[in-house]
């Protein structure tokens, strides 16, 4: 079975209160068996400017993927990301 992946690129507009998403996000992704293999850390743009934080998320499958951004769990995550910080979310099926 393929893997499903969130790539999320993040510019946190509210570093004060961006840890509150951190802390809620934890419950779906436990839930979920996520899996993080970016989460921050230096990143360069070569070709197109960038937003600032990169986060990757790896998953059992892409339907689990799906399933954990639309849980409740998550769903109410969301809602302070969008909050404190601009961000692009995309789901992907790995090869």
């Amino acid at each position: 079975m393929k893997k499903g992946y969130w790539i999320l690129h993040v510019d946190v507009t509210d570093p004060d209160n961006y840890p509150k998403y951190i802390a809620a996000d934890a419950a779906a992704f436990e839930k979920y068996d996520a899996k993080f293999h970016v989460r921050g850390g230096r990143c360069t743009g070569p070709e197109a400017p960038v937003k600032s934080r990169h986060v990757v998320i790896e998953f059992e499958s892409y339907d689990k993927a799906l399933e954990c951004y639309h849980s409740p769990e998550y769903q109410a995550a969301v809602k302070l990301r969008q909050q404190y910080a601009v961000s692009e979310i995309v789901i992907v099926e790995g090869v």
